[in-house]
């Protein structure tokens, strides 16, 4: 009686005291500034179980949850204690509506099973929080409601040469004794090592606890459990004294536990069984790594899920870590009774407290928790439309104009001592490589010379110049050439810096590059600078977080990380002058492409567009100029400003299905990637060109199909002022699409992939169907603004094949 007066106060007190200021009903939170709402709901009705062991307490603390959480709940009480239930029941009833509660929102029914399981599978039944034995519990979690119960606690103590024994053993004694050994969580077994095994004994004998003869515990064990080891419920709760009465054998007055010996954990055994009552297993272990195999067995036969509890030294974090991962309970306790302190806020105040304490799944149950109210709420979440931060990446620094190349690296003069300049042996040959090599030892950096890259490097490519960085050790990295020596570039300081890196990890598709699953790791601490200096007009790749990669089998790979930007781009025109015609041509596409498909991008924003429409405006104005005449300094300057404008708009606002295809086509039938992406770009603008397309690219600052305006906002630039007004979107995408082929001609790109004259009909045919589905699964295709089937995408690769003229 008296204990049961101490948890009906903690069921009240603590439950008050811990739960009062929470916000539990209407807005809970609201994050306005990132659109969040969050609304609590009540989950019930609720059909409390409520148990024999606990019949007032639990009653206490689950009506109060159920109040706090504007949840009706209806109590189906054990009839050994209905009385109690009843009584309690109204005072909680008359209390909560003379402070405003609903009539009916604590109700009890007579203890009737037929009652119980009509009120468990009833309609409006919408929840079930059960403690009580395990016909109930099981009944409640089979009813198809949804659940909460408790379990069996059979929970063990482990002892070990470390702790303070009499601490142990005060703390076993006092939870043991409380409420005669009937909270679910109190120790049924403790396992002593040996070592301090006679002296735990001692202790536990001066403080009133009796240890039976052999006997004896069969005796006591033949009251305690009956035939299949069924719990006797007269034997439930009593004094040891009681106990021992009940057995037929004599113990002192002073008595409060019986403890009984045994060394195996078996259904025979009955001291690995939970008792609920003042009779307490004992083993001895030989040691705590013993100590910790029966503490895992006892659970496991008999309380999974539940409790166990540990005295140790505090300081032995390795043996706390041991228990708590190999011992199958979700409620681990250091050096506190067990009983008091699983019910929480007692012996850890950050314990909530709770009177049910819950098994999760490994016990059969849905919550390992101590329960309270955020178990009772269902919460309803407003969002409101929010954009995520959004970006503009670009390196550190970008110098422009002729001849800056000294100027340019003498930022680097007292920082960085050896470089190694990555480059292809044309550039060597044309002694563009010897002009670096000047600039650097102008500023006492040694250099080293890869010069090995070839177009569209592969991993063998790149592999070859990590062997040449682990020998010569550089700190700087200068990247010379077109777009295949600077990816090389990129690469090469990725593997140098981190040689066990997965291309393959960065090689996977992400939706948005901020939540990708795998990325680059932090780069600069061999590498402390990349500098790319572009001699074509169109990759944009020295001012880009994108690489592409080959593999031995052909397949091109689009890799993106913002690691891999270099730290200084060096756009010096006197570096493209002398570009043959047709690499002018197919770069110079390739940089109108860039700047096209940044600009339609679903991730394009206010800070890349107007980089797009410059560079587009430049090559519209350059590029045929810089292909009549290669030698025209200022054509070059422009269209090497517009490659490097256009660059830094697709690394934040990506590219897309232009791009997609033009990397399989290179891949699959080895059409040059400029070109690749000439012979689409207009089939392309058509296909996205559409207010209703049939899927549209999912970013949320994307909030409709604008493609058709974007593409029109392009072809504004190219319009005179006065045709502008006259046209409608769908005039001036077409006009746009009419100016691109003209250009197209006007720099010799052929009009289809079949008169390039790079792959015969039957082997494009025979392989389209499986270019498409790589196509698809491109990085670059998820920016695109409409989002492709892959059929969609082999019928724009067969138009390109035939030379279909796009009318919209």
């Amino acid at each position: 009686f008296e204990d049961k007066v101490i948890k009906n106060e903690f069921a009240a007190d603590y439950i008050f005291h811990k739960y009062c200021n929470d916000k539990t009903a209407g807005v809970i939170e609201y994050d306005e500034a990132n659109g969040l709402m969050e609304v609590a709901e009540p989950v019930g009705p609720v059909v409390g179980i409520a148990p024999v062991t606990n019949p007032t307490s639990t009653i206490i603390y689950k009506a109060l949850i159920c109040l706090k959480t504007r949840n009706c709940i209806i109590f189906s009480p054990h009839p050994g204690a209905h009385k109690a239930s009843v009584f309690v029941v109204k005072v909680l009833h008359q209390a909560a509506v003379k402070a405003g509660a609903p009539e009916n929102c604590i109700q009890i029914i007579f203890p009737k099973m037929d009652l119980t399981t009509e009120l468990l599978h009833h309609d409006k039944t919408r929840f079930i929080w059960a403690t009580g034995g395990p016909g109930l519990v099981h009944a409640s979690y089979t009813s198809g409601k949804p659940a909460l119960g408790g379990g069996p606690g059979n929970a063990p103590a482990l002892v070990d040469e470390t702790c303070d024994i009499n601490e142990a053993v005060g703390s076993i004694v006092v939870s043991k004794t409380f409420d005669c050994g009937m909270i679910c969580a109190t120790e049924n077994a403790v396992v002593v090592v040996d070592s301090v095994y006679e002296n735990f004994v001692a202790a536990m004998k001066k403080r009133g606890c009796y240890f039976m003869t052999p006997e004896e515990t069969k005796k006591v064990s033949n009251v305690l459990f009956g035939e299949g080891m069924r719990l006797n419920a007269k034997a439930v709760g009593q004094t040891a004294k009681t106990l021992a009465d009940m057995a037929g054998f004599k113990v002192p007055e002073n008595t409060v536990v019986l403890c009984g010996e045994a060394s195996e954990v078996k259904f025979e055994e009955p001291m690995a069984h939970e008792k609920l009552t003042t009779i307490l297993g004992i083993y001895r272990a030989k040691d705590f790594d013993d100590g910790v195999r029966l503490c895992k067995e006892l659970v496991t036969f008999g309380g999974k899920g539940h409790t166990a509890v540990l005295y140790t030294n505090q300081n032995n974090k390795d043996r706390i870590t041991k228990y708590q991962n190999e011992v199958p309970a979700f409620h681990i306790l250091v050096d506190m009774p067990s009983s008091l302190g699983c019910i929480g806020d007692m012996y850890n105040f950050r314990l909530a407290p709770a009177l049910t304490i819950t098994c999760g799944t490994m016990g059969g149950g849905s919550s390992s928790d101590n329960i309270g109210p955020k178990h009772l709420l269902n919460i309803k979440r407003v969002g409101m439309r929010r954009e995520n931060m959004l970006w503009f990446k670009i390196p550190k620094s970008v110098y422009f104009k002729r001849a800056i190349l000294k100027e340019a690296l003498s930022d680097l003069r007292d920082t960085h001592k050896r470089a190694i300049i990555i480059t292809d042996r044309t550039m060597t040959m044309l002694g563009q490589t010897d002009k670096i090599i000047k600039a650097c030892e102008s500023h006492g950096i040694v250099c080293a010379v890869y010069d090995k890259v070839v177009p569209d490097p592969t991993i063998k490519c790149i592999m070859e110049g990590v062997t040449e960085m682990n020998v010569f050790k550089p700190d700087l990295a200068i990247a010379l050439g077109g777009g295949s020596a600077m990816d090389a570039a990129k690469m090469m300081r990725l593997f140098y810096e981190y040689p066990d890196q997965d291309l393959q990890d960065i090689a996977t598709r992400f939706v948005d590059i901020r939540k990708r699953v795998v990325g680059c790791p932090k780069l600069g601490r061999l590498i402390k600078t990349l500098v790319c200096i572009p001699t074509t007009s169109g990759t944009g790749a020295e001012v880009t977080p994108f690489a592409v990669v080959t593999s031995e089998e052909g397949r091109k790979y689009p890799l993106v990380d913002y690691e891999l930007t270099p730290d200084m781009a060096i756009v010096d025109p006197e570096f493209a002058v002398g570009m043959p015609k047709r690499l002018t041509s197919w770069t110079g596409i390739d940089a109108l492409t860039h700047a096209v498909e940044s600009y339609v991008s679903i991730m394009a924003t206010d800070f890349t567009r107007p980089y797009s429409l410059r560079a587009v405006s430049l090559i519209f104005e350059s590029l045929g100029l810089a292909y009549a005449n290669g030698k025209d300094i200022e054509a070059r300057e422009k269209m090497h400003n517009a490659s490097a404008i256009a660059g830094m708009a697709f690394a934040n606002a990506f590219l897309g299905c232009c791009h997609s295809v033009a990397h399989q086509l290179g891949s699959v039938y080895h059409i040059p990637h400029g070109l690749a992406n000439a012979l689409m770009l207009s089939h392309i603008i058509k296909y996205n060109a559409t207010d209703s397309p049939v899927k549209m690219g999912t970013f949320p600052q994307y909030k409709y199909p604008q493609a058709m305006r974007h593409y029109a906002e392009i072809a504004e630039l190219l319009l005179p002022p006065t045709q502008v007004v006259k046209m409608t979107d769908v005039d001036k995408v077409q006009y746009l699409i009419d100016r691109v082929e003209q250009l197209k001609a006007d720099v010799g790109i052929p009009k289809s992939i079949k008169e390039c004259g790079m792959v015969t009909e039957e082997d494009f045919f025979a392989k389209v169907d499986q270019v498409a589905i790589m196509a698809f699964d491109d990085q670059c295709t998820g920016a695109n603004p409409r989002y492709p089937l892959v059929s969609e995408l082999k019928q724009l690769m067969i138009d390109a094949w035939n030379g279909v003229y796009p009318k919209l």
